[in-house]
Formats: structure tokens, C-alpha cells, sequence
């Protein structure tokens, strides 16, 4: 099973994240992992949610565009090399990771990264197979 990813496209003006934010923060719903990224036009905004079922829907009342899709979320190795822990594996099984950001809380000691990956089940398989815990539907109940 995959995690919930939602993808916002917003104007690149000053306020738009802080009003889709506070939209989210009004109905309950909390942010576990954000990256925004931006073009002189747009801004993209992906988040992992506590519901991200609701929060198409309240996104989608509101005319937002954006999209839900899968990602990974995997927990960084406490070691040196960690991150390569996750990334060799992927980059040998030839899987493209299209973007990665980590979440703002954690289960445990763990850094847990989210990856957009462009074949998710086979990278699903490959992290598994190098040991690498991937978290569930438990990144939505994360404090």
C-alpha cells in the first residue's frame, strides 16, 4: 500500500500557500510532510495528510487544482550512508525518483523521506528487499 500524496498547483503570489494552509488548518486537517517548489508562474505544493480523502474533498470545494497520488514513505537508516541505504537500491533497479522530501514529525528516531517515484510497486519491492521500513497508513496518525 502506497501513501496518499496531494499536489496543489497555486499561483506564485505572495499568500497562496498561507491561504490553502489555513483552509486545511480551518477543517481539521494537519500537514505530516510539505515540500513547495516554484516557476516564475506556479507554485506546486505536495503534502501528506492526516486525511487525504477529506482534503481533496475541501480542496476540490474550494475550485483548488491538484491532484492525489501515490508516493513511498520510507524511514532513513540511522547510519552513516542512510539516505544511499534507500537511493543505490533505487538507482540500481533503475527506478527515476522524480522528488523526495521528508516529513515534519516522526514515528521515531527515524527520518521518514517520501519519494515520487516513477515505478512505485517495483520500488516498493526493491526497498524491501534492501531492508528499508516503509510506513503505511500510519504516516496519517503521526503526532
Amino acid at each position: 500500500m502506497s501513501v496518499k500524496q496531494i499536489s496543489v498547483l497555486l499561483g506564485n503570489v505572495p499568500g497562496s500557500f498561507a491561504r490553502l494552509t489555513h483552509i486545511l488548518d480551518s477543517e481539521d486537517i494537519s500537514t505530516k510532510a510539505v515540500s513547495a517548489a516554484s516557476t516564475a508562474e506556479d507554485s506546486t505544493v505536495r503534502l501528506v495528510v492526516n486525511d487525504p480523502d477529506r482534503a481533496a474533498a475541501v480542496l476540490k470545494s474550494y475550485n483548488f487544482n491538484f491532484e492525489v497520488t501515490p508516493v513511498l514513505a520510507a524511514e532513513v537508516p540511522l547510519h552513516a550512508g542512510g539516505m544511499n541505504a534507500i537511493l543505490k537500491p533505487l538507482s540500481k533497479g533503475e527506478i527515476n525518483i522524480h522528488y523526495l522530501y521528508t516529513t515534519i514529525n516522526r514515528i521515531g528516531k527515524e527520518t521518514i523521506v517520501i519519494l515520487g517515484v516513477d515505478k512505485p510497486e517495483e520500488a516498493r519491492e526493491i526497498l524491501m528487499q534492501n531492508w528499508i521500513s516503509l510506513i503505511d497508513e500510519e504516516i496519517y496518525a503521526i503526532p
